[in-house]
């Protein structure tokens, strides 16, 4: 058991750069609400489910986390910082982080699997902030859901999911990244799949659009930098007319 709990302590470290030492980390929420979590759902399972619900209840006044006692999460869950939600039927693999303010919600049973109406997580899942995961769907493998993303379809392994209603970027097997990237947000940086695809197209279309100003702006004054250069809406105006 203690070597269990050194294991999970170094598995949020490995995740977390905030933390000098795994005392802090026995500070933090997340752990707690997980750590109650297991005694809730020892609870439910045995059908003491009264007094599944008070401890349930007492760990989310502590915590501000909300882990249904029914349901299963597997090994080294790390939930960073609180208000998240979890719900009933929800299923958890390991090493799966989660940031603040996710819902793991429910819809109709009637739309879904009969008896289960809140999404799988699998192994090493990334959710982002504010992540609204809704329905009796599947999130693969290592796949990665962004910051305020909406999804409400399974999530291919892999993939990561950006957006509202997210889409996914799928992620080559061979080339997915096995080192851990926090909060699973597309960057311009290795975590983002296909080389930060859409920031790059963002990036270039402003870029064309300075490029149009400028040339704008160098033949109304006639090469003279010295002009000031005429706002967006002057631009606009101007060509207009």
């Amino acid at each position: 058991m203690f070597n269990g709990l050194i294991a999970y302590l170094d598995s949020i470290r490995s995740r977390d750069p905030a933390p000098r030492s795994r005392w802090e980390i026995l500070l933090y929420p997340g752990l707690w609400a997980v750590g109650f979590h297991r005694v809730a759902h020892w609870l439910f399972e045995a059908k003491l489910f009264f007094l599944a619900r008070l401890v349930n209840h007492f760990s989310r006044f502590l915590t501000a986390i909300d882990i249904h006692p029914g349901a299963r999460i597997g090994k080294h869950l790390f939930i960073d910082h609180g208000f998240t939600v979890i719900g009933e039927t929800a299923e958890i693999g390991d090493n799966v982080t989660i940031y603040q303010c996710v819902t793991l919600g429910g819809t109709n049973p009637a739309n879904g699997i009969p008896g289960k109406r809140h999404p799988t997580l699998s192994d090493n899942a990334i959710i982002g902030s504010g992540a609204q995961i809704l329905g009796p769907i599947t999130v693969g493998p290592r796949a990665r859901v962004g910051a305020n993303a909406v999804v409400t379809d399974d999530v291919p392994e892999g993939a990561t999911m950006v957006g509202l209603k997210a889409r996914s970027t799928l992620v080559p097997a061979e080339t997915w990244l096995k080192e851990f990237i926090p909060y699973g947000t597309p960057c311009k940086e290795p975590c983002e799949p296909n080389g930060g695809s859409r920031v790059d197209e963002l990036e270039a279309e402003v870029a064309a659009l300075k490029a149009q100003v400028a040339a704008l702006v160098a033949a109304q004054t006639g090469g003279d930098d010295t002009s000031p250069a005429p706002t967006p809406t002057t631009v606009g105006r101007r060509n207009r007319s």
